[in-house]
């Protein structure tokens, strides 16, 4: 066998832009051909159509553009092979999710997947139905099976490839990323390689859909379970693997691979790359954001700068008569330090028009809580009319504690087109804007130092109204995604008072969450696709049956 040149084409497709995604298939393609002299490029699952496309695999449309693609592919690829994901069939009679091998200007086979993830965010048996059969080519000597994303966790699928004759086991992924999931990746391709003594290349996609988000991170691990070949996260790339026939017969695959990152780098990263994709990949010119002088509008804006540029960042000071002159200040240290367009626009005015216009309705009954939500809807409607009149997107600067109790005001600071901290905990945006300063000073170190307050009311803490951070949020992990019991919890050792609390806001502000805009999953439980439940209710979870 003459040594093979299989190139991991990591790329960013786009759900829905199957012309916008051959004609990347083509260029990356070429420029495998030209740079590595590449024999196969393997692409990601779906590449065609990019992942998830939902039901736009329901529309005919989709699916004829689809079969196009392929016949253009083979007509302009035919100096190179390249294997790609795709769906095949129809809805009436059944869909596939499947993979192809397009060579010397041919369609030679195709591969249905047969482990159909329906869990978490997956829910492919709604659209696909599964395959039964091994598919094994044979590429220049070389007799390659195709595996498809889940298969690569189920023993049947590589088994049925080792049985048709596969020598080396290829796996083509739309993997979205979530904290811890790279040990269990290779975990599970161990498991295969054990099982069948092939190597395996696992080739995954990069980039950001809705509150997804692809850490490509492709690598190649040996018949020894080795890990030989690491491409790096959130990047697009071209990663070569050279592949020889031993003269015992086996494969040594070779090539290079990326230094390793620690957890929070790529956990910015990640965070990093689904806002940029959000907000370019629906083509917004820029965003808007209010800049409290807190910490969480703090790290939004800064992964909005890194994301996007700092010229396509407008932020927004909305003063009232309880914010304060250290907010003031440190949100313009902060927008001068980045470059950002800064504006000051005051909510006096508009707060007291509210409360002008309410007066008859709330005369005679005390302040509270209604007062506060008018101030944070006062700021929302001027960074809605910014949006409305410019074209950006604003960024709700929310994090996942305050989403998980409530915390938040429905039309005021949840407002917005999408929400990049949705997904982190409170604690979590302390540690990551420690991180953002090692790499530069970028936020004021008194907004990282100081208590945090929405500052809606004199002298307002988060603390008055919740436990501290740091303890709420290990209850919220391990009730959200843990799905402990209230009795659990307690036998931890946390208070039942305030367990009984958390879980009562947790529950009720489920509504809250379904209004809420998207943002990017860096976990393996995020509010939305991944946990759904009921805003009408019975259940909770500290009743018991007499």
């Amino acid at each position: 066998m003459q040594t093979v040149t299989l190139v991991m084409g990591q790329i960013n497709p786009v759900v829905g832009d199957v012309a916008g995604n051959v004609n990347k298939i083509i260029e990356t393609a070429q420029q495998a051909k030209k740079q590595f002299n590449a024999d196969l490029i393997v692409f990601p699952e779906l590449t065609l159509t990019g992942y998830p496309p939902e039901d736009l695999l329901l529309r005919p449309g989709l699916l004829k553009r689809v079969r196009k693609a392929l016949t253009t592919l083979a007509s302009k690829l035919d100096n190179v092979a390249v294997l790609i994901g795709h769906p095949d069939g129809d809805v009436e009679s059944g869909l596939y999710n499947s993979a192809s091998l397009i060579d010397g200007g041919k369609l030679v086979c195709t591969y249905h997947k047969q482990q159909l993830p329906n869990y978490g965010v997956f829910d492919e048996k709604r659209y696909f139905i599964e395959g039964e059969n091994a598919t094994v080519f044979d590429f220049r000597g070389l007799k390659i099976g195709i595996t498809i994303c889940e298969d690569i966790w189920f023993t049947q699928p590589s088994a049925k490839a080792k049985a048709a004759g596969a020598d080396l086991i290829v796996n083509l992924n739309a993997s979205p990323y979530h904290m811890g999931k790279w040990p269990l990746r290779e975990a599970e391709v161990r498991k295969r390689i054990s099982e069948t003594g092939l190597p395996i290349v696992y080739v995954n996609q990069y980039g950001g859909q809705d509150e997804l988000v692809f850490d490509g991170h492709s690598f190649v691990m040996n018949a020894n379970g080795e890990k030989v070949v690491q491409a790096p996260a959130f990047e697009f790339g071209l990663f070569p693997v050279t592949i020889e026939r031993q003269s015992s017969g086996g494969l040594a695959l070779s090539g290079a691979s990326c230094e390793s990152q620690d957890d929070l780098s790529i956990i910015y990263k990640a965070l990093t790359l689904g806002l940029k994709d959000y907000i370019e990949k629906n083509h917004f010119p820029s965003v808007v954001l209010g800049l409290s002088g807190g910490i969480d509008s703090a790290l939004t804006m800064a992964l909005a700068v890194d994301a996007i540029g700092a010229d396509k960042v407008h932020a927004v000071m909305m003063p009232s008569r309880y914010t304060s002159q250290m907010s003031l200040d440190d949100a313009k240290l902060m927008a001068e330090g980045l470059g950002v367009k800064y504006s000051i626009i005051s909510i006096e005015p508009t707060f007291n028009a509210f409360i002008d216009s309410l007066a008859d309705e709330f005369k005679g009954l005390p302040a509270d809580t209604t007062e506060e939500n008018i101030q944070a809807r006062c700021r929302g409607i001027i960074l809605m009319a910014l949006s409305n009149k410019t074209g950006s997107m604003v960024l709700s600067t929310g994090n996942k504690s305050e989403m998980a109790v409530g915390y938040s005001t429905l039309y005021g600071d949840m407002a917005g087109g999408y929400s990049p901290l949705k997904d982190v905990y409170k604690t979590l945006v302390y540690q990551l804007s420690h991180y953002r300063n090692q790499q530069s000073n970028v936020i004021p170190e008194r907004i990282i130092t100081r208590p945090p307050s929405a500052e809606l009311a004199e002298g307002q803490l988060d603390q008055d109204s919740l436990p501290d951070y740091a303890v709420l949020d290990k209850i919220l992990q391990r009730y959200i995604a843990d799905q402990c019991c209230f009795e659990e919890l307690v036998d931890e050792g946390y208070d039942a008072e305030m367990v009984a609390r958390v879980i009562k806001m947790v529950d009720r502000n489920e509504y809250k969450r379904r209004q809420a805009p998207p943002g990017i999953r860096i976990s393996s439980r995020a509010f939305g696709r991944d946990r759904r439940y009921p805003i009408t209710s019975g259940y909770t979870v500290t009743s018991t049956i007499e």
